[in-house]
């Protein structure tokens, strides 16, 4: 099996903080978003991006690939052997953290992406059983002391379960135990808000601190959400009627004539659920494209429209 440099794919360097490796896995995922580029490699290109920022974009898991890329810089061919085979996230001790388990679970979480490599999947501890992960994940909880007070985790969730709200039934395993968690995900939370489940580990309460992923095409902005659209030149110059996705689906917006490049548009009530009701906004920012591959007409056109310009 070959291995995957995960920081190449990212276009950083092995030291990036993760504001760097989350502005680098943004950019690309724009780029190469199937819904953007209609080059027949993008969609891979895509899929290879996703996956490498679900290893570099989690810190737990960063830092156990990085033990996987010294072993391959020291043993070529051989790290795998060097480093040993497979095995799913090791904790920090004293440590609690909530994760969907298998390679299949993060795939259904990435909206049918896809197209997980055999090294992802090695290095998520292989895929057992199938399951949804919109209802179904596994969680560990390290050693716990008796009669703890309470116990605290981190559950990443997607900005679609954020959106809309979700029921997520976790298997959750303490000391070597293992209990059935049911976790109600209510609409328009956050990132850093918690969830108190009573009693839920060991006569414990166990508090739930949320963490939104990244999505490749939304940003979160407190209720807002912002979104870039590209749009024709001629569409920026002449106005035009275009669909806009949203987290609901899509909706239409009106592009004034002379739109400029970067301008900001709000759609109101569009955003995120709030909590107190009603939802915020959102936000899009407008991406002019520029033509390429001219006809010998269309250069005519321009070339006339520039002399038009130039004129006093």
């Amino acid at each position: 099996m070959d291995f995957k440099d995960y920081y190449k794919i990212l276009s950083v360097a092995r030291n990036a903080d993760q504001k760097t490796i989350t502005a680098a896995f943004r950019k690309l995922a724009r780029q190469y978003h199937p819904d953007v580029n209609k080059d027949k490699s993008a969609e891979d290109r895509f899929k290879e991006v996703n996956e490498a920022y679900q290893v570099l974009g989690k810190p737990d898991a960063r830092a156990k690939y990085d033990q996987m890329f010294d072993a391959y810089q020291h043993g070529g061919a051989n790290w795998q052997e060097m480093f040993g085979q497979g095995g799913a996230y090791q904790q920090a001790p004293g440590g609690w953290t909530v994760s969907y388990g298998s390679a299949e679970d993060l795939e259904d979480l990435l909206g049918g992406a896809g197209g997980f490599s055999d090294f992802f999947r090695q290095f998520f501890g292989g895929a057992t059983s199938r399951g949804r992960a919109a209802q179904t994940g596994r969680a560990r909880v390290g050693t716990m002391p008796p009669d703890a007070p309470e116990a605290h985790a981190t559950l990443e969730i997607t900005l679609e379960d954020a959106y809309l709200g979700a029921q997520k039934s976790l298997q959750v395993q303490v000391n070597g135990a293992s209990q059935h968690i049911e976790v109600t995900i209510p609409k328009g939370i956050h990132t850093g808000q918690t969830i108190r489940l009573p009693a839920a580990v060991d006569g414990a309460d166990l508090f739930l601190t949320i963490k939104v992923q990244p999505h490749p095409r939304f940003e979160p902005r407190g209720d807002d959400v912002l979104t870039e659209v590209p749009i024709p030149l001629t569409d920026a110059v002449l106005g035009a009627t275009i669909e806009v996705p949203t987290l609901g689906g899509r909706a239409e917006m009106t592009v004034p004539p002379e739109t400029q490049n970067g301008q900001l548009f709000r759609l109101r009530g569009q955003g995120m659920p709030r909590r107190t009701g009603g939802a915020g906004d959102q936000l899009v920012r407008i991406k002019v494209m520029v033509p390429r591959k001219l006809t010998p007409r269309e250069r005519e056109l321009f070339e006339e429209l520039r002399r038009l310009r130039q004129k006093p």
